[in-house]
């Protein structure tokens, strides 16, 4: 380099001075700012009991929870098993209540057999009451009706026989069935109708 060109460069030098050209800035270093101060860590025996209590809370929670569900499902079950309960015994009772009222024309067709003549057994139209009385049966024999059992020397239940009359015998001893008056019908184990009795005093 020459003189002159050194002497040049040196004034540019002393004029610029102080002065950054774009490509120093870019290159100049960014000021370090402070980070905010880190938040104080517990000691690992610290930060394992909170979590064990933690941890022991929410059990507790669960199971007062899944208490909860079980008493909720089990109060549901009772009350469906109450509701099918209540339903069926609507059910047998309405319909209990509709045979009950069928039985007395059952009673008239067997007292009314009991009085036929002799001459009119084989008549076509006795052929055809008869018939009616055996469907009749057969209609309450398939909706589970049967008739209570009772013979002379049984002895009384309260609970299926209704005494008519209290007499004195000679053939019984007290509180034996001596006959029965009307038949009586159980619908399943339920009485529809109790069967009417004399009974021996």
């Amino acid at each position: 380099m020459t003189k002159k060109a050194n002497r040049k460069a040196k004034r540019i030098h002393v004029k610029y001075k102080g002065v950054m050209s774009p490509t120093m800035e870019a290159t100049q270093q960014p000021e370090l700012v402070p980070a905010p101060p880190l938040p104080e860590i517990a000691a690992p025996s610290d930060l394992v009991k909170e979590l064990e209590a933690e941890l022991e809370q929410i059990k507790t929670q669960a199971a007062e929870n899944l208490d909860g569900w079980q008493r909720s499902r089990a109060e549901f079950a009772n009350y469906k098993r109450r509701v099918e309960a209540e339903r069926t015994e609507l059910v047998a009772s309405a319909g209990a209540e509709a045979l009950k009222r069928v039985l007395p024309a059952v009673d008239d067709f067997e007292r009314a057999l009991q009085t036929l003549p002799a001459d009119l057994k084989d008549h076509p139209w006795i052929s055809g009451v008869l018939l009616v009385q055996r469907k009749l049966n057969s209609a309450l024999e398939q909706s589970g009706v049967t008739t209570i059992a009772v013979k002379p020397g049984d002895t009384f239940d309260p609970n299926l026989h209704e005494a008519v009359t209290h007499e004195d015998s000679d053939q019984f001893a007290s509180e034996q069935i001596i006959g029965e008056v009307q038949h009586g019908y159980k619908l399943g184990e339920r009485v529809l109708r109790p069967t009417m009795v004399r009974v021996a005093r």
